[in-house]
């Protein structure tokens, strides 16, 4: 079995934990329910559940796998109680992962596609349908749906073969800061448009009366929901770079720093889209189909909008990669942990096992466009139904009971393993909050997300 790396410095460990946490939903969703719940208001309720619900969370996913020096598919085994069955968890946190690729390389490969569409002027003479066209195409198109996946995956795993300091840490932390940077650029230029003050406006005023349009529950479960769903928190994916750290830091800390870099994302993307959208008369709440069929419009508005929509599409692909290298290493890493690999052999099988698990999403929306199930959707629908609707909060719940109750690891040894090293520690006092409210509170999400997705149309 090789031997365990770890991270080079904090930042590493910092930048690619956050990429793993940022993702396209960042981008899509938040500016979209940001819109639709009253603006500011709405991103306050965001900010406080983030802190709330997220940061327990994190920091229990750290904690065990910094203490058990696993993956999540065998931290629980190292420790568990005798004649626990915790453990049993982890191949479902294994599935969570290897689920998340399946369709997540798919969205990807848009990303990727786009940036070269973008940078060739495809979108340049075409009329608002016709860009709009062009991702329908795409999609109807079986050929170019797996080989941009291909590109994404492929991209991934060399990432990963080249080991946790020269591949993961040090591609993530360039990708991450590039990411950034495109985005504080892309966010000037939109600010600047004329008519990007109606945006702001919009993005940025606490408009109360959308509020109770909707009804504060509605809203404020709004809120909880994202706040949760952004961090990918409860199968893992985060747990193993916990495992790749030393003990200089106390968690509650380092999880604050993540979680503020995925809020400065999603903050930053209403932003880039908002100002534009109201810039040009552009409806900014229509989730994916703005990235795809609108937003392209309005960078052909633009003096040099060529320039602009690569760009954006670039700081997408970022944003999408960054994610699916996090999830790789993960899915890496349980290969060795379980079967005691090398990481090129854990690399080359999962390179063949992550492609014929991706097939079916990419061929969903073409020559598998048929199967459908009733309530849930296609393909990718259905696998995002089984990540984002149970193993994400039900997982999460599995963390914190273990974490907190005397069958599992124990709240005395989670909060020792938290509060080890310097920087921010973790409140024991908040002991009945994160043992019994917050496991309330994460069953209620779980559960109203099943109301939301069956009975209320």
């Amino acid at each position: 079995m090789e031997n365990r790396e770890n991270f080079k410095s904090r930042i590493g460990f910092i930048m690619t934990s956050a990429g793993c946490a940022i993702g396209l939903g960042n981008v899509w969703r938040f500016p979209f329910i940001t819109g639709k719940y009253g603006g500011a208001a709405f991103v306050l309720f965001y900010l406080v559940f983030l802190v709330l619900l997220g940061l327990p969370i994190m920091v229990a996913e750290f904690a065990v796998g910094r203490a058990s020096g696993k993956s999540a598919v065998r931290s629980f085994h190292a420790l568990e109680k005798p004649g626990s069955k915790f453990h049993l968890y982890g191949y479902f946190a294994a599935a969570g992962n290897y689920l998340l690729m399946m369709f997540y390389t798919t969205v990807a490969g848009w990303m990727l596609s786009y940036t070269v569409k973008s940078a060739r002027g495809i979108f340049s003479e075409l009329s608002p349908d016709e860009v709009a066209a062009v991702f329908g195409a795409s999609l109807a198109n079986p050929g170019e749906q797996v080989v941009w996946m291909l590109v994404a995956i492929a991209l991934g795993f060399a990432v990963c073969m080249r080991g946790l300091k020269n591949g993961v840490e040090k591609v993530s932390t360039v990708i991450m800061t590039s990411l950034l940077c495109l985005m504080v650029v892309l966010a000037v230029r939109a600010v600047t448009l004329p008519g990007a003050a109606n945006g702001l406006a919009f993005y940025l005023k606490p408009d109360f009366s959308k509020m109770a349009e909707n009804g504060i529950g509605e809203v404020v479960f709004a809120a909880m929901g994202q706040s949760f769903f952004t961090l990918s928190l409860g199968i893992g994916a985060l747990a193993i770079f916990g495992s790749y750290i030393g003990k200089e830091k106390a968690l509650a800390g380092e999880a604050a720093s993540i979680i503020g870099l995925d809020t400065f994302v999603a903050l930053m993307a209403g932003f880039i889209i908002f100002p534009s959208c109201f810039a040009f008369n552009v409806n900014p709440g229509q989730g994916p189909g703005l990235i795809f069929a609108t937003l392209p419009n309005v960078f052909n508005a633009m003096p040099f909008g060529r320039v602009w929509g690569t760009l954006f599409f670039v700081f997408m692909s970022f944003a999408a990669i960054s994610t699916v290298i996090a999830v790789f290493e993960n899915i890496i890493a349980f290969a060795i942990d379980m079967h005691g690999w090398s990481r090129k052999k854990s690399v080359l099988v999962n390179f063949a096992l992550v492609t014929v698990l991706s097939i079916p999403c990419a061929l969903g929306f073409n020559v598998w466009g048929g199967v459908q199930i009733p309530g849930i959707g296609g393909i990718q629908d259905v696998e995002d139904f089984i990540v984002s609707n149970n193993l994400l909060p039900l997982g999460s719940l599995v963390y914190l009971v273990f974490c907190t109750s005397r069958y599992g690891w124990g709240f005395k040894n989670f909060i020792a393993e938290a509060n080890t090293g310097s920087g921010l520690k973790f409140p024991a006092g908040i002991r009945v909050y994160i043992s019994y409210i917050l496991p309330a509170v994460v069953l209620f999400i779980w559960a109203v997300g099943y109301i939301q997705k069956f009975f209320v149309k």
